[in-house]
């Protein structure tokens, strides 16, 4: 999928997570996401300030607290926005939804795989469905099977093959997990909720990776609950 055409996919996603959210109540807000340790509000602050990141010396500051860790460095800053009463994150992505804005140290790949996953991070726990194609996801998923440090290990996919059954994707060798691309997504970025809609040998192994003792079938995780200090090992992987 060419330039173009992702950034389309990217719009198109930010304004259904924004029809999505709007009207939702406070305790549908607070409902624990697929992202471990984020509600579906802070989840969304997440995907809204993509395009608007915050001013270098925020992010300096919160560079510092975090000690170098990435996710902790995101987790903070996406806590100190989702607890802002005036932050509103439904006008932020419909007045951005076609932005082509990026943080600096990423990439418009990056950025559709991004949205799209936490487009099911938030729309799975809240009984909504947020559409994805098969081409768009096999788009996201080429990218996100190459991301590694600092977001997460890569080698966790070492020994299984996922191949897509709504498309032609696949990758890796080894133990075969099948399902819709979706799904083989999901389970990439460390969503237990992908297995739900896989089978294959290889299901069992990677669950246990990703720290499940056997086939997933959760659709979200309590927060942690740890507030600004967040982004230890088992908060959310952006």
């Amino acid at each position: 999928m060419d330039r173009e055409a992702s950034w389309r996919i990217i719009e198109e996603q930010r304004l259904a997570i924004a029809d999505m959210l709007s009207g939702l109540s406070p305790e549908q807000w607070r409902t624990p996401s697929l992202c471990t340790g984020w509600s579906v509000r802070e989840v969304a602050a997440h995907v809204a300030l993509t395009p608007t990141p915050p001013a270098f010396p925020l992010m300096l500051s919160t560079g510092l607290r975090a000690r170098g860790n990435y996710n902790r460095f995101i987790d903070i800053i996406t806590r100190r926005y989702a607890a802002d009463p005036d932050f509103d994150p439904v006008a932020a992505l419909r007045t951005h939804a076609a932005s082509r804005d990026l943080p600096k140290l990423t990439n418009y790949r990056n950025i559709l795989f991004d949205t799209m996953v936490h487009a099911q991070d938030m729309a799975i726990p809240l009984g909504h469905t947020i559409t994805v194609s098969p081409e768009a996801a096999a788009a996201a998923a080429d990218r996100a099977v190459e991301v590694g440090w600092p977001v997460w290990d890569r080698h966790r996919l070492d020994g299984v093959r996922l191949r897509a059954t709504d498309s032609t994707w696949e990758h890796g060798d080894g133990l075969e997990i099948h399902g819709p691309t979706l799904a083989l997504l999901l389970v990439i970025t460390g969503r237990p909720a992908g297995f739900a809609h896989t089978t294959g040998p290889g299901v069992e192994i990677l669950a246990t990776r990703l720290g499940t003792a056997s086939r997933a079938t959760e659709t979200a995780t309590a927060p942690k609950g740890k507030g600004e200090e967040s982004g230890d090992a088992g908060t959310c992987e952006v």
